[in-house]
């Protein structure tokens, strides 16, 4: 609401107290109201309240005044005062001056008196010749009015409770961000600083979630945290990378987080167990602007981010992406489209691990009056959809920012200043109403090492969706301690891929069902060097039963080691073909056969040369497992490679 205020503002100071005729002819009122009308100006509320109240007494129908004075005790927040005066001042004349109408509309939206407002909002809009921008936030009202009344009526479930004296303090606590696992949790505390000139500075606090609850939450530290602020921290899904927002600083601290405009966006990496310090991501996703409230997808390269760019009167304050590329640069950010922003106020974005499900802030889309916020998800075709708003309570007449969904989608997350806490504002918890919930996701956690010295290696991984055929997540495992974390989003069957230089490359399989209740996957990646009879079972390729046609999902596999070939030109491999020891040995022979040339036919088809590829069929000959279960016989039907020369 407050650009709405300043438009008032601007449309009562420059149309109406610029033309000297007022409605009293009390001259010690007038001159009275004229001191009170240059405090304003001069921005001397408390001398404007007491000259004001003054001409009032001199003549209690003084029109002027009591518009004026409702205006200021708008914006000192003293709404009870503001809607007595206006009302006044319409009481004495309806005709004086159409903007009080809009005033009083403006107001009673705060204090949630939709059907006030509405009427007054209607009464503005019947007036002719009205200020063109006062009319169409007039009308965006009016849908905001009509729409809180009918949601008041049918309620969402919302009982928030607080997360308790081990993540909250008497200062305040908002803006949260969690880990894929649900191990870590961050966020931000405004603490008392003798070094700040406000008195006050941000730093991140940090939470491990052990057993069923938070531990008591420490300062993050040096090198991200400073004496200055870190502000809307954002890590990543894997814990790897924190994003946060750093604004201008002209202070002794802020030299080494020099940036392009009022805000701008910088990021820290976990490498070996340390934090590198503070990074700005430069100016293709910086600006001369105000670039905030990062939110880093689970496909480890989209950032979700806001930017607010200043047009002449107006603020425009719209949600962007930028994708990290394979160079380690930014692509030209790009606003979401018009589904999502609107001509208001977009922010607190938030994109679900599962990177189908965007939660944020708008004062544009149809609200309670301020931000609300909103859930909107992807089509099959990848498009966003209308937003959602979350509904009463969850939102009211009051600003509601600063949502985060935990990776199960059930659980959301949020700041709030309500009474009951351990003072200022608080975190708190509560059960999203299952139609608001994001899609579960559970994850994939591991190492990577050598297959024989078991040192541990930094890698390449990749989570491929199988029916698609495109990369969900690309990142990489730690260079030291060789650890990964992996989101994977319910009721789609992925493949996994890891690659490092020097060595083969490792696949896995999983499918998650859509459940309330899924489980973590454990993994030992062990990458085999590149040497001679070293092999691996290609998890990824798949044949329909008793027959030897690839299908489908084969190809994410087929293309992998196709790179794999085109990138070590002077490996040659064999393809191998096994089955199972069910069904007549001379099939089986037959089928393993054809089965390994099918894969050596895709690849020499691509271009591989067939002088570099053999392949033979094994039937059920090298099992790897006891054909006596049906797990057992599902691994022993297995593709694999072997090196066959160097």
């Amino acid at each position: 609401m407050k650009n709405l205020t300043l438009l008032f503002s601007f449309i009562l100071s420059s149309f109406y107290f610029n033309a000297q005729q007022y409605e009293s002819q009390n001259k010690k009122a007038i001159k009275l109201f004229e001191l009170g009308l240059n405090d304003y100006r001069s921005n001397n509320l408390s001398g404007a309240v007491i000259n004001l109240e003054k001409a009032i007494a001199q003549d209690q129908v003084f029109t002027d005044a009591h518009t004026l004075l409702g205006l200021i005790y708008s914006d000192q927040k003293n709404f009870d005062l503001a809607l007595n005066h206006l009302y006044k001042a319409v009481e004495i004349n309806p005709n004086f001056e159409s903007t009080n109408y809009y005033q009083i509309a403006i107001i009673e939206m705060k204090l949630a008196k939709y059907e006030q407002a509405h009427k007054n909002l209607t009464t503005f809009l019947s007036i002719e010749n009205i200020h063109p921008k006062a009319k169409i936030s007039a009308q965006r009202m009016i849908k905001n009015a009509e729409f809180a009344k009918k949601a008041i009526l049918s309620p969402v479930e919302f009982e928030p409770v607080n997360m308790g004296k081990n993540i909250n303090s008497n200062y305040n606590e908002y803006f949260p961000t969690i880990t894929t696992d649900h191990s870590r949790l961050l966020y931000t505390r405004m603490l008392p600083s003798n070094e700040s000139m406000s008195g006050y500075q941000e730093d991140f606090y940090f939470a491990k979630f052990q057993e069923d609850s938070w531990s008591e939450a420490r300062n993050f530290g040096p090198p991200v945290n400073t004496a200055e602020n870190e502000g809307a921290p954002a890590i990543a899904p894997d814990g790897k990378t924190i994003f946060f927002t750093v604004c201008e600083s002209y202070g002794k601290y802020g030299a080494h987080r020099n940036g392009f405009g009022s805000c701008d966006i910088f990021k820290s990496q976990l490498s070996g167990g340390k934090w590198s310090p503070a990074e700005n991501l430069g100016q293709t996703v910086n600006s001369r602007n105000w670039e905030s409230q990062p939110s880093f997808s689970s496909d480890g390269k989209t950032l979700y981010f806001v930017r607010r760019v200043r047009n002449k009167r107006t603020l425009e304050q719209d949600i962007f992406t930028t994708t990290l590329q394979d160079d380690g640069s930014w692509s030209t950010p790009q606003p979401l489209p018009e589904v999502i922003n609107t001509d208001g106020r977009e922010e607190s974005v938030f994109i679900h691990p599962d990177d189908q499900t965007l939660y944020f802030s708008s004062d544009g889309h149809p609200g309670f009056g301020g931000l609300d916020i909103f859930v909107s998800k992807k089509d099959s075709s990848g498009q966003w959809q209308t937003p959602i708003n979350l509904g009463y309570p969850i939102n009211t007449a009051s600003d509601e920012n600063s949502l985060l969904v935990n990776p199960k989608g059930d659980l959301a997350y949020f700041a709030s200043e309500r009474e009951g806490g351990f003072g200022n504002m608080d975190l708190y918890q509560f059960e999203l109403p299952t139609d608001l919930r994001a899609n579960p996701v559970s994850f994939a956690k591991g190492i990577v090492f050598d297959a024989s010295s078991k040192i541990r290696l930094g890698a390449k991984f990749e989570l491929i969706d199988l029916e698609t055929k495109k990369v969900v997540v690309s990142s990489f495992s730690d260079r030291k301690n060789g650890d990964f974390l992996v989101s994977l989003p319910s009721g789609k069957s992925y493949a996994l891929n890891v690659s490092k230089k020097g060595y083969l490359f490792y696949s896995e399989n999983f499918t998650f069902e859509k459940t309330n209740s899924l489980e973590p996957q454990k993994l030992k990646v062990p990458l085999q060097p590149i040497a001679i009879n070293n092999s691996i079972v290609l998890k990824n390729i798949f044949f329909e039963t008793n027959k030897f046609d690839l299908l489908d999902q084969s190809i994410v596999e087929l293309e992998k080691l196709f790179e794999f070939l085109t990138n070590n030109a002077s490996i040659s491999i064999e393809i191998g073909g096994h089955t199972d020891n069910q069904g007549a040995k001379t099939s089986n022979q037959k089928l393993s056969e054809h089965r390994a040339k099918s894969v050596k036919d895709y690849l020499t088809s691509k271009g591989i040369s067939p002088d570099r590829i053999t392949s033979k069929g094994y039937a059920d000959n090298a099992p790897i497992a006891e054909n006596t279960t049906k797990e057992g016989r599902a691994q022993n039907r297995r593709t694999e490679f072997k090196i066959t020369k160097k």
